[in-house]
């Protein structure tokens, strides 16, 4: 675990701590309904909510799950259709979704620290291509797969790959950004490989095709990919109730990190376990690192 997760990093204008979310839950009403948990419909945001179900399943706490893109995970909790959402990336990525109502929202711990690349197999000369900009050279267009295969429209990556595309007018080379599922994006990134075609991949960290390839990340020097974020657990303040305070207060401790994310995100979407084995797994093979949540 990085020390900036260990020491559980500040977000927005004030740290939760354990005593506040103690606090926060002892003056909830007191409400027997189960928890309703939301999960964006991507490999490690389904590993990393499973790893937080299982704390919960530990504890007793009665809970769902339903899973949908971005869009529809973040308005619905911000219309209380659901407690909590594992996990929102701020303040890059999906700080503009719940903007909003933030005011609304418990922020517990910060479970890894992602960021966005356009990356480059290794075997694209980084003398050839360095940076995004240099996508724009002819001769690195004239050898690039002009496909970007992306995710969904509602992702932190589709909306700054827009922007890239738009900034070195990309299209105007014949390069063209496509949304698509997830196993889409990757589908391309491995096709490419196997024929030694020059590609560019939009991903992120963690994600298991790292433990795979060697992806170049491309310089960003006009910061349009936002640096780094944190994946951070959020909990509607009107659903605190629904959880014990000392579960909250473990909750707000947890951390993952970038590896434990890539290594889960690897056993759903290559072992093909379902993501409760999964998790126990990792909770059972990483018992220090789970005692230092409480």
């Amino acid at each position: 675990m990085s020390h900036s997760l260990h020491r559980r990093r500040l977000i927005g204008s004030s740290l939760v701590t354990a005593a506040g979310l103690v606090g926060a839950a002892c003056a909830a009403r007191t409400d027997s309904r189960a928890l309703k948990l939301g999960q964006i419909d991507l490999s490690f945001h389904v590993a990393s909510a499973a790893v937080v179900r299982s704390l919960l399943t530990q504890a007793g706490v009665q809970h769902s799950v339903v899973t949908y893109p971005h869009e529809k995970i973040y308005d619905m909790l911000g219309k209380g259709e659901i407690d909590m959402a594992v996990s929102a990336w701020l303040p890059g990525s999906h700080g503009a979704y719940v903007a909003p109502y933030e005011k609304d929202l418990i922020k517990l711990g910060v479970l890894y620290e992602p960021y966005t690349i356009w990356g480059v197999p290794d075997y694209v000369p980084e003398s050839e291509v360095a940076s995004l900009q240099g996508l724009a050279k002819p001769a690195v267009a004239q050898r690039m797969t002009r496909l970007i295969q992306g995710i969904g429209p509602g992702a932190g990556i589709s909306r700054f790959s827009r922007e890239i595309v738009a900034r070195y007018r990309l299209d105007a080379l014949g390069y063209e950004f496509r949304n698509g599922s997830l196993e889409d994006c990757v589908g391309a990134f491995e096709r490419a490989v196997a024929e030694r075609r020059w590609v560019v991949v939009p991903l992120w960290h963690p994600q298991y095709l790292h433990s795979m390839y060697r992806i170049r990340a491309l310089a960003d020097p006009d910061a349009l990919l936002r640096g780094k974020d944190a994946a951070t657990l959020v909990l509607r303040r009107d659903a605190a109730g629904l959880i014990p305070p000392e579960l909250l207060a473990r909750l707000a401790r947890m951390g993952l990190g970038n590896a434990a994310v890539a290594q889960l995100d690897f056993m759903l979407s290559r072992e093909k376990l379902d993501p409760l084995q999964a998790a126990d797994r990792w909770i059972r093979n990483h018992p220090a690192e789970v005692a230092t949540w409480g």
